[in-house]
Order: structure tokens, then sequence, then C-alpha cells
């Protein structure tokens, strides 16, 4: 059964239908608490890719800071683009939040690091792999039938695995923090916990679908009182600074950082196909063929909207989806208004610069909440396959699961295989659902023109919900 928020307004004592739920129209204020709510939980994860890749290169602070406000506007008009869309890039109209993606970290590093290729190889090859992917969406589109019940519970129980290793990350400090583990970061991380809970179990109404923001806000007063905030470069950031494309030079293209990009590409396609099943799932409106295809397809036109502007390769932030299960509010015009917070936050810096002092540990006790609903939405679409009469269904989730589990729980296993394939061994998401797919079909066969258990899982569960 979806998430529905036990304190969420209904008219006339009537069951909401769930599609109007995805499209209700909520009061300004609401829009913008719940919509500022969505950009704090992904603000850390949309400036890190732009500051390692800065950090790497040598750039100097104020070209960093400009990739941080190209980035963060890109994401916002992408959002829009998913949430909205116009005219054949429709978008899957779901509660989505775009940003840019990690996997694609450690490939652009590699090419920015090509003194004959640099920064801009990096936006040409972000342009063409775009492009590329976007030709490619039909085609993946129609793998749909490779996702019966228990192909989708794996994907997305290993997309929570996966991201919730972040938010355990954010509160011991973040990665590369040399006092990772202080307990005062735990402790700040536990009371923001312990907070969103409390707020969870006793607020009514509007209160109760912000816990998170309102935790967040706690932790930062936690964390300012302590001093571990730093505004430092507040006073220099302007108001006001518009984004240029090709600002850093007209974009240079390279095949071989094409390929790699666009393999990247085909990667997270496979990761936001699983985030759109399980988004799907937690809105009450299951995900089509026709609706993967809409929601991948932005994702590769943001990725050449990400080029263009001086950004990298964007895709649908799965950090976000265990906020919509916290909250039970599915309006995507929420996410709308995400969009154009983003969008005001790329355009003056020093509204950026003050919600990226926002500590990490802060966010740790608000990750490990959203990214165990992730989880727990997987686990609970693993709980409909059928195990009574097929048995081979549980193999199909031990193994999946464990191959999935590799890089998290040991980030040398694959050190010694090529560096060339190291991309695609260090995504568990990946890994989890090319395992799942292979052995469903091994043991379960294709069935494309039969109608799948998930199918009828869904129905039984709307059914469910609506009497």
């Amino acid at each position: 059964m979806s998430v529905i928020n036990p304190h969420l307004k209904i008219e006339h004592s009537k069951t909401i239908p769930l599609d109007d739920a995805v499209e209700r129209r909520l009061p300004i204020a609401q829009l913008f608490t719940l919509g500022l709510q969505h950009v704090l939980v992904m603000y850390a994860g949309a400036v890190a890719v732009p500051l390692v890749i800065g950090g790497s290169l040598g750039l100097p602070k104020d070209q960093i800071a400009f990739l941080i406000s190209s980035d963060l506007f890109c994401c916002g008009v992408v959002t829009l683009l998913q949430c909205l869309g116009i005219g054949r890039f429709a978008g899957i109209r779901l509660p989505v939040i775009m940003s840019v993606t990690f996997a694609a970290v450690t490939p652009m590093l590699a090419i920015g690091a090509d003194p004959n290729i640099g920064l801009t190889g990096i936006f040409g090859a972000t342009i063409a792999s775009g492009i590329i992917a976007t030709l490619l969406v039909p085609v993946i589109g129609r793998l749909m039938p490779l996702f019966p019940t228990v192909v989708t519970g794996v994907v997305i129980t290993s997309i929570g695995i996966s991201i919730m290793q972040v938010g355990i990350d954010w509160a011991a400090g973040g990665k590369g923090n040399p006092d990772y583990g202080s307990p005062i970061y735990i402790g700040t991380s536990l009371l923001v916990l312990v907070f969103i809970l409390l707020v969870t179990r006793f607020a009514k109404g509007f209160l109760c679908n912000i816990s998170v923001l309102l935790g967040i806000l706690f932790g930062f007063a936690i964390a300012f009182s302590m001093g571990k905030v730093n505004f430092a470069g507040l006073d220099n950031a302007a108001w006001f600074a518009p984004i240029k494309p090709f600002a850093f030079g007209m974009p240079t293209f390279e095949p071989v950082s094409i390929l790699t990009l666009t393999i990247i590409m085909l990667i997270t396609f496979i990761e936001s196909m699983g985030m759109f099943l399980a988004l799907g799932d937690i809105v009450g409106r299951p995900t089509k063929q026709a609706d993967i295809i809409r929601g991948l397809r932005v994702d590769g036109i943001g990725t050449v909207i990400g080029g263009l502007f001086n950004s990298f390769p964007h895709t649908s932030f799965s950090q976000n989806v265990g906020l919509v299960s916290v909250t039970g509010i599915s309006s995507r015009w929420v996410c709308v208004m995400s969009g154009g917070i983003l969008i005001l936050f790329g355009l003056i810096p020093k509204m950026a610069l003050i919600v990226a002092s926002i500590p990490q540990f802060v966010l740790g006790g608000a990750g490990i909440v959203m990214f165990g609903m992730v989880l727990a939405t997987g686990i609970r679409i693993l709980s409909r396959a059928n195990y009574s009469t097929n048995r081979y269904n549980l193999y199909i989730v031990a193994i999946s699961i464990g191959i999935g589990m590799i890089p998290t729980v040991s980030h040398n296993f694959f050190s010694q295989l090529p560096a060339a394939i190291q991309p695609l061994l260090h995504s568990g998401i990946l890994l989890a659902t090319v395992c799942a797919v292979s052995l469903n079909l091994y043991f379960n066969g294709y069935h494309p023109d039969k109608e799948s258990d998930r199918d009828n899982c869904e129905k039984e569960a709307e059914d469910e919900i609506t009497e």
C-alpha cells in the first residue's frame, strides 16, 4: 500500500483520488516551505560534484563558485522540465528533483585531468552523451517487461542500501572531513533524528509534513551555537549573477570521453528507472512504459542543458524519493516550487552560499530517515512477490541484493579488474539490477505480452486504498 500521510486533510470525508494527490495544488506558503525542504535535502549532493571537479582541476575559488551556481540553475530548469514538461519533453510529471549524478565524477575527473581536453572536454562529452542517451531512450523504455515485482523490489531495495551510505557519511561529518566520526557530529545527527521523530509523532497537519525541514533547522541552530557553521565568503558573494552558456569556452568533443559518459548515462538510466518505479509506488500512481520513457528523456535532455550551461550529467535524484515517502505529500507542484527555488539560488550566489553553510552532520539524522524510507519501499514491494509457489524468487532476491552490496561493504573488491570498467562495478544499483534481471530471465523466463505480477499487485494495492 502506498504511503498516505494520516494528517492530510480530506474534504467531505472522502478519500482523495490518488492522481489528484499528485496534481493537488497546495497554498503558496505551504508549497514554498515544502519545496525548500526538498532543496535542503538535495543541496549537499548537488554542490558536491562541482566542488570536487573544480577543486581537482585546480580552479580558482570564483570559478568554483560559478560552477556551483550554474549547477543549481540547471537543476532548477531540468526539475521544472521533469515536473511540468514542454511539448515533446513532457517529463514524468511526478514529484521529482533533478541533480547532477555522482556516477560521472570519476570519469569526468579523468577527462578533465587530460591537458588536451580539460574542463571544456567535460562539457563537450556531457552535451554529446546527453544527445546520444536521449536518442536511446525508446530502446531503454522497452525494457519494462524485464522488471516484474521481484526485480523491481530488488532494484529499489538496492537504491535504499546505496543511498543509506550517504546518510551515514553525513551523520559522521561527511566524506573527507578530518574529524569524521566525531561524537559531536554523531550526537547532533542523533538529536536531529529524535527531533524529526517527535514532530512526526506529536505534530499535526502541516507541521508534521515539514518534520524534516524543522529537524534540519533545529540541527542548524545547534551547530551554529557550537560555532560549527562557516559563513566564509558570504560578504564577497554577489547578490545577482546571470548564468551564461559556454562561460569557460566552447566545448571540446573527444570520442573516447563521449563514449565513457554515454555508458555512464545508460547506467543512470537504469537507476532512474528504479527510482521512477519506487516513486510511482509511493504516490500511488504506478509507472508505465510511456511514463518511464518521458522521465528518461528529460534525464537525457537535462544532461544536454547541463553541458550547455557549464554543468554536468543530470539525473533524477533518488535522495528526495524518501522525503516524499516521509511527508506523504505527493503533489508534483511542490517540486515545481523546488525548481523555482533552485533557479533563484543559482542566480543569487549569496543565498546559495547561506544554504551551503549547513553542515553535513546536520543533514545526517534527516538522511537516515529519508533514505531508510526508500529501503522500506523496496522491502514492501518484495513482500508482494510470489515465494510460496515460486521458490526461485528467493534465489533472485538473495543473490542480487548480495551482489549489489559489494561496492558498499568492500571498496577494493574489484580493484584488480581493468580500470576502464571500474565505474560500472562501483554502482551497487547497477550490479543488483543486472543480476536480478539475468536471474529472473534464467528462472522465470521472458513474458513481454503477459500481464506481470507487479501490475496485478499494484492494482490490488490501488483497490485496497480506494475502497
